[in-house]
């Protein structure tokens, strides 16, 4: 098991991409700290991975908020003693053209994937450093690299969250934390599902690969990065996009 006892904290875990890593790190071994904005489904994820003899725990927890945020970090730390990785997946959008983009729409997608990100890793990273050894993958995007019509917020989200990724491999490796961010291309969850089907397959034809991304291929470079098998990899963008920024 590539994750044997180690304890993973992955935002967003309730639903889509975060679910599918929440899954496949539980399999591999970790002990999964499942953090989302949703009780409900969180909740039911959580009691069905534990019933398959998975040791998952569901946090309830709004990543916008500090406080909330480095209280959930210090319950997962005293349920399990350690906290080794961290996936900061959790994200929202909040789509508009930039005439039309409300200005509370752009700050509520900054709030949650920019000062999410920040808080988490912030109120984590001190675990980390006591264990001498850690893994912080964040969640960028291909919008964060060249931009996307009607995404002005959720491209200077993700944009931010490479600028922070690179800035805390520099000050974090000498501690023995690697710092990567994985930028998926157009994945089916739930952002997907109301698009129409012409705009998907007008998506699908800028793939080189000819489809969209599946939330468990995104997971499966979570886990990579997270696991030891990725020790040198520090500070670098992993784009899992079917070949778009080829």
């Amino acid at each position: 098991m590539r994750l044997q006892d180690k304890v993973a904290v992955i935002t967003g875990g309730a639903n889509g991409i975060g679910f599918s890593a929440t899954e496949s790190f539980a399999k591999e071994g970790a002990k999964v700290a499942m953090l989302d904005f949703d009780e409900k489904t969180g909740h039911e994820k959580a009691e069905e991975l534990s019933s398959q003899g998975y040791e998952v725990a569901f946090f309830q927890v709004d990543v916008s908020n500090e406080e909330n945020v480095h209280a959930v970090m210090e319950r997962i730390a005293g349920k399990w003693g350690k906290i080794d990785i961290l996936i900061n997946n959790a994200g929202i959008t909040r789509d508009g053209m930039l005439h039309k983009l409300a200005s509370s729409d752009f700050q509520k997608v900054l709030d949650v994937n920019v000062n999410g990100v920040f808080y988490c890793t912030q109120a984590a990273v001190p675990y980390l450093v006591k264990q001498g050894k850690g893994k912080i993958i964040n969640t960028s995007s291909v919008s964060g690299t060249y931009g996307n019509v009607g995404q002005t917020n959720y491209a200077a989200a993700k944009a931010a969250v490479i600028g922070m990724t690179k800035t805390w491999a520099k000050e974090l490796g000498r501690k023995g934390i690697n710092v990567n961010a994985v930028a998926p291309g157009f994945t089916e969850t739930s952002m997907v599902a109301s698009v129409p089907e012409k705009v998907i397959q007008q998506m699908v034809a800028m793939v080189p690969m000819q489809r969209l991304g599946k939330p468990e291929d995104i997971a499966n470079a979570y886990l990579f990065l997270a696991s030891d098998e990725s020790d040198y990899v520090n500070g670098t963008v992993l784009h899992v996009d079917g070949g778009i920024m080829m």
